[in-house]
């Protein structure tokens, strides 16, 4: 895909490429992540969720950009259907618990953060006057202005979108209250108008940037997408918080941390330049 990078080996990339590798080395180094298993037969998917309990996260173990991804499942029909669905991503899948909280995605090497960002399903917030359909056109024009496209998509009418709403009793007629946020699916992938807000790494702990870096030391590779979820956010301690690393990405997309919707846009250019400079081996061998 254009715009994502290419700074790792070969071998750093196949000792990261499923996320039952990244859950190992999570382990094996006292990186929080999610209770989980792997999954083959979703009899086991089944059986996970009798001992653990609700809400889950069911996904592929190989795969990107959240497809075939399901969360969060709270309850045994929810369980099934995406048992059976994610099967069409790829034949192992992972099924852990679930965090609320906030979702990031930190790019980073051995030894530097290089950027934060938050990531956020689509969502409106309502003025108490317009309409959810008018406000997503609203919000698209936005966009647009911002020149975002096509790394931040416009908000689809979509579906999908309609069904998320009838869940929780709205539709595209539905008034907002002034300052209601409503969001209009439940994954942060970009593809169906997720959010990006860069965060201001003065305001995070180096404890935290310190388990980041290490992150990628472990694997040692040159540049990480760490995808996380801080239970109240990544700007506190994450000691003193819950907290799953989710996945490592060997080849992120980092177009994604210069087209933010929130937040200041972080030049990535001196990162590049630092990057371009090394000599991988085998970068365009799959």
């Amino acid at each position: 895909m254009d715009g994502c990078s290419n700074y790792n080996s070969l071998a750093v990339r196949k000792s990261s490429r499923s996320k039952e590798q990244a859950r190992a080395m999570f382990a094996k180094n006292d990186v929080p992540h999610a209770r989980g298993q792997i999954f083959i037969n979703p009899f086991s998917a089944q059986k996970f969720a009798q001992e653990h309990g609700f809400p889950l996260c069911i996904k592929p173990n190989v795969s990107g950009f959240s497809r075939g991804s399901h969360f969060p499942i709270t309850n045994n029909k929810e369980l099934w259907k995406a048992a059976l669905m994610v099967k069409v991503w790829w034949p192992s899948s992972v099924i852990e618990q679930y965090l609320h909280g906030a979702n990031y995605r930190v790019l980073a090497t051995q030894d530097q953060i290089v950027s934060i960002i938050r990531r956020y399903p689509p969502f409106i917030d309502g003025d108490g006057q317009h309409s959810i359909g008018d406000l997503i056109d609203s919000e698209n024009a936005v966009r647009k202005e911002m020149d975002l496209h096509p790394t931040i998509y416009p908000i689809k009418k979509s579906p999908d979108v309609s069904a998320y709403l009838a869940k929780h009793g709205l539709n595209f007629d539905s008034v907002p209250g002034k300052d209601e946020r409503i969001y209009l699916f439940n994954r942060v992938a970009l593809a169906p108008g997720g959010v990006v807000e860069t965060i201001d790494q003065n305001d995070v702990p180096e404890i935290n940037k310190t388990l980041f870096r290490n992150v990628v030391k472990q694997f040692d590779a040159s540049l990480f997408g760490i995808d996380v979820i801080f239970e109240h956010g990544i700007e506190q301690d994450y000691t003193t918080q819950k907290c799953i690393f989710l996945e490592v990405n060997s080849r992120p997309y980092t177009r994604m941390h210069e087209k933010p919707r929130y937040g200041a846009v972080d030049d990535l250019q001196p990162f590049y330049d630092k990057m371009d400079a090394l000599a991988v081996t085998d970068t365009n061998t799959f």
